[in-house]
Order: structure tokens, then sequence, then C-alpha cells
């Protein structure tokens, strides 16, 4: 990455944790992928029931892998062979895990978390009941508010991941949102996260790389 662009970025990323901040969630710059392990492993204990949603991110990072490890008891929504009932099932008890890891569609300056779903299992689980989230992303997601994020939504995320899918949308075909009436449409349920009661709870750890969509 040219140097010029690295600095505008890690200037993004400041103002962003600064706002996630005053949001009471906790945001973190990690340099690398090295320290973005060691900053997971400080903060959930071995041992601990985990989850995951549906993220090109952690898939990118390894961090599939390192759930899979051993160090943690892994709800793993994509183990081989795997039903769709017993995927239902770890959905539900995702609700009572340790540690929930996800990404985010689009992250505001003003430290606002705004995602898309299609079944929303990803998003109730950020919203409420594993003790702790942890949303990796990278700097490519950080937008300058909840318009923008939106904006993105459409041009970006959404048309992407249905193509990732296999999705029969119009999006997938055109590469952009038409906002269509599909059964296979991707995105149904749209939450804006501005805050969190208890500051333990979200910590969102941002990488000066572009990361998934």
């Amino acid at each position: 990455m040219d140097s010029n662009v690295c600095w505008s970025n890690e200037k993004k990323i400041e103002r962003t944790i600064e706002a996630l901040g005053k949001n009471n969630i906790n945001g973190y710059h990690i340099q690398s992928r090295g320290e973005l392990l060691e900053k997971i492993k400080e903060l959930v204990s071995e041992g601990a029931t985990v989850s995951c949603g549906g993220s090109a991110t952690l898939t990118e990072l390894g961090l599939l892998e390192h759930l899979r490890s051993g160090r943690y008891e892994f709800l793993d929504r994509a183990a081989k062979g795997i039903t769709e009932e017993e995927k239902k099932e770890i959905h539900r008890k995702t609700f009572s895990a340790d540690a929930f890891f996800t990404s985010t569609n689009a992250l505001t300056e003003d430290g606002q978390l705004f995602n898309v779903d299609g079944g929303g299992n990803r998003v109730a689980a950020m919203l409420f009941g594993p003790d702790k989230v942890l949303v990796v992303c990278g700097v490519n997601k950080i937008v300058k508010n909840i318009e923008e994020a939106i904006e993105r939504n459409k041009r970006v995320s959404a048309p992407i991941n249905a193509k990732r899918l296999n999705r029969n949308t119009p999006c997938a075909k055109v590469g952009y949102c038409m906002d269509c009436s599909s059964n296979d449409r991707i995105c149904n349920e749209y939450t804006v996260i501005k805050r969190q009661g208890d500051k333990t709870r979200m910590h969102v750890l941002i990488l000066n790389e572009n990361l998934g969509y």
C-alpha cells in the first residue's frame, strides 16, 4: 500500500476508534495479523464457547482455523456435513456463547455499525446474547456516515455477497442493488448499532487492509 494512502487510512482509523469509545464500544487499531490473534487471545479465554457469523473477512484472515484449533468450544455453523437443522440449533446456542465473531458491512467514522442480513442470525447475535462480540474489519469498511453505509451496501456488499452465495438475485447479475423482491434476496434485516450499554461487550478490531466485502 502506498505510504500516503496508509497514513490517510491510519488517521481514519484513529477518528473511528475515538468515536467508538464515545459510544461505549471498544476499538483497536491492529497492526498485523499476528497482533490480531494475540488481541483475540487476550479478549477471549481459552476454553470459552464461541461462535461466528458468515464472513468473508474472517475466512480471509484465517480466523475460522483459529476457532477450530481446539482452543475454544466452537459452535461451528460451517462444519463438514452439518445439516440445516443442526445449523439452526447452533444459531440458537450462539445466544449463550461467551464470544461471537463477525465482521460488519460498514463502520461509520462517528462510531456506528451498519449491517444487513438475509436471515438475521448474525445481526441478532450482535445485538443480544453473547457476552462479547468481536467485530473484525478492514479499513475499507469505514465510511463517513450511515448514508454512505447504505450506499456501500447497495454498491459493494450486497451484490458481491449475493454472487459469493450463488443467489439468484438481480444484483448478482448486474452488480448493483435493484431493491428486488426475490426469494433469494439477502438484504432483509437492516440494523444500526449506535451505542452499547455494557462497555465490556463489543470490541471492534480494525486492520489497515482491504478485507472482505
